[in-house]
């Protein structure tokens, strides 16, 4: 492919560099810059997702945070960052941020949902025909549940691309186009070429209008799902589940080639604090015997042991996640042990 264009004098004509979906594939960016040539005087842009399904978020939102000249397009990915709503990638990246996570988000939230210049409009996803972008709906611009559920009622039986008719280029992701970069009548350009999925990394530098691409290096997305499959299940809030929900969580994952043994102890552990219910039931009536009246009334665990003493004290109903019948057994002086590691 052309390095970056030149003047007839040899000086470096400034481009905008617009990069496709990312997804965390920081080496894979790295290599793309190179090849592309990026400029530190160039524009670089994201049509969004830097985050969710590859190894390295962190580096890739460090990158255009820190780079001078960077833009980054709101993709439905930072949006689901934005509004808490987790699936199974979304989990994955805030332990891979850790610390970081909280403070990303916020510089998420001041993202644009499109960009323009001179010589092209980027979006994320979708652009509605005949209407400014910054007139439209955010939902249709990064592509949510909802953007995509309109836009499939407005076109049933196309595309929105089959319908933009503007003179000024769009680039956009969001919908894998395959191994190639989507290209047509040489004002639409779709640059999600799977790069987490194991396929390209697409950039568009313009206005030479040049393709660069480089091979990803694995298939992300399948190898994130296989490592962090018990580190994700790790931070369910398995002390705060009904008992009936902590059986269905395991058996939901117990298939999990990564976390099984962790689950079948997870499992001996809700059955030893369940089989600790009668021994708590006599220690309370002990308890509740032996005490004086101001004495019970002081006690941690006063109102079952009032309960217990009234002959009307049920653990099934008053301990119904681990959480609370290892807070009475304490009580108690009845230890019980905590989740295994």
């Amino acid at each position: 492919m052309p390095a970056a264009p030149a003047s007839p004098y040899g000086r470096h004509v400034l481009r905008t560099v617009i990069v496709g979906d990312i997804h965390g594939c920081f080496d894979e960016l790295l290599e793309l810059l190179e090849k592309a040539d990026l400029h530190p005087d160039d524009l670089l842009v994201s049509v969004g997702d830097l985050v969710d399904r590859g190894p390295a978020p962190g580096e890739v939102v460090g990158l255009f945070r820190e780079r001078p000249n960077s833009v980054v397009v709101m993709g439905n990915h930072e949006r689901k960052h934005v509004r808490g709503i987790f699936s199974y990638a979304q989990e994955i990246t805030r332990l891979q941020l850790g610390d970081r996570y909280a403070e990303t988000v916020e510089w998420m939230r001041t993202l644009p949902y499109h960009f323009e210049n001179e010589h092209v409009r980027v979006v994320h996803a979708a652009l509605l025909p005949e209407i400014a972008p910054a007139d439209q709906k955010e939902e249709i611009l990064c592509g949510s549940t909802s953007g995509e559920r309109e836009l499939a009622a407005l076109f049933p039986d196309s595309h929105w691309h089959d319908h933009y008719t503007d003179a000024k280029p769009v680039v956009f992701g969001h919908h894998v186009t395959g191994h190639e970069p989507m290209i047509r009548d040489g004002r639409i350009f779709g640059l999600d070429t799977g790069a987490c999925h194991g396929w390209n990394l697409t950039a568009l530098s313009v206005p030479d209008f040049t393709i660069h691409q480089v091979r990803a290096h694995a298939d992300h997305w399948s190898i994130a799902k296989r490592r962090w499959q018990l580190p994700v299940l790790k931070t369910k809030p398995w002390y705060d589940l009904t008992w009936p929900e902590l059986t269905r969580m395991i058996e939901r994952f117990s298939s999990a080639p990564e976390a099984g043994r962790w689950l079948e102890a997870v499992a001996g552990w809700a059955a030893e604090l369940r089989s600790s219910m009668p021994a708590l039931a006599a220690a309370a009536h002990r308890a509740a015997a032996e005490l004086a009246p101001d004495e019970l009334r002081r006690h941690p665990a006063a109102s079952y042991l009032f309960q217990a003493r009234e002959g009307r004290l049920d653990l099934v109903k008053r301990c119904p996640t681990p959480r609370r019948t290892i807070d009475l057994a304490a009580t108690l002086g009845l230890p019980l042990p905590e989740l295994p590691d």
